[in-house]
């Protein structure tokens, strides 16, 4: 139970996930794009579970010294891990989805 308990005190609440996926599908993601992909997530909150998913060793921030600045959130070795869990969930997702609406 403790392995359950500690995957869940990291990727708890109701956005990383969907953060994680965001970036896994597309290699390499800008702060905008990532605002775009998740309906419903506001600056701020983006900006937190961010910072936290970096502080937990799953994306790495890449600043470019461009004008204005660019920045790219990328998945580490660590978060790339994930990549199974995060397809299974989809693929557990469309056949939901199709149970219920089929009833």
């Amino acid at each position: 139970m403790r392995a359950v308990q500690d995957s869940m005190d990291v990727l708890h609440g109701k956005w990383k996930i969907a953060v994680i996926s965001s970036i896994c599908y597309h290699n390499k993601r800008r702060f905008s794009d990532i605002l775009n992909d998740i309906d419903g997530i506001s600056n701020r909150m983006l900006s937190k579970e961010l910072k936290e998913l970096e502080i937990n060793m799953l994306i790495k921030r890449t600043v470019y010294p461009t004008q204005p600045v660019t920045v790219e959130y990328s998945l580490t070795d660590h978060g790339n891990t994930l990549k199974t869990i995060i397809n299974n969930l989809k693929d557990w997702g469309i056949q939901h989805r199709k149970k219920i609406v089929e009833g």
